[in-house]
């Protein structure tokens, strides 16, 4: 059941010596979201601490001081909500439950100096609505990317596009990708910054 809302599968390319009635391979059906349930564990730790790189499970800063939690749980039920909509009706009823595991944001130090990534990591699982057994095994979703920081950072702002912007955006296009393409997201090489976020 985890194959048939994956996404679509692409019909493999014919070989010189294959037989010419080869059978193709039919899209997979795609999953259609009814419900999106954003979890934010309260055992994730925020640091609100002006370094570099620092230690804790949520780092943001762009929303007045509050409950983080509930800050980031607003910016990905946002997401979730764009991404699923992008894609139009499925084929299967699911239910989308994500529960997010890292959220490190830049801060004020590291934006507007060197940069770095943004960590962004959550687990996925889709259900069926009316039994509400799982499709399948949860998957931990890796969804880095590059963070802007220095004068690159600040021309962005003053075209509206904040960390805000940028990673509502991004997660949208990476739970396109989980739900409809059978492989997933894969997420860019990150080198060095990407390889301390994982830490």
């Amino acid at each position: 059941m985890g194959l048939a809302v994956s996404g679509c599968a692409t019909t493999e390319p014919a070989t010189r010596n294959a037989p010419r009635d080869t059978a193709q391979i039919a899209p997979q059906p795609t999953p259609d979201i009814q419900q999106i349930n954003v979890a934010v564990p309260r055992d994730l730790k925020v640091s609100e601490a002006n370094r570099y790189y620092p230690s804790g499970d949520i780092v943001w800063r762009e929303d007045p001081a509050g409950d983080r939690h509930a800050q980031v749980k607003i910016i990905f039920e946002a997401a979730m909500q764009r991404g699923v909509d992008a894609m139009g009706p499925g084929q299967i009823p699911a239910i989308l439950d994500v529960e997010v595991t890292r959220f490190h944001a830049l801060t004020e130090k590291a934006r507007y100096t060197i940069g770095g990534v943004h960590a962004l990591q959550f687990k996925m699982q889709l259900r069926d609505p009316e039994s509400g057994l799982p499709f399948g095994p949860p998957r931990l979703v890796k969804a880095d990317f590059r963070a802007l920081g220095g004068q690159a950072a600040i021309a962005a702002e003053r075209k509206g596009v904040t960390q805000k912007v940028r990673i509502t955006d991004h997660l949208a296009g990476v739970i396109q990708q989980e739900l409809g393409n059978p492989e997933g997201y894969r997420a860019a090489r990150l080198g060095v910054f990407g390889a301390i976020n994982q830490l």
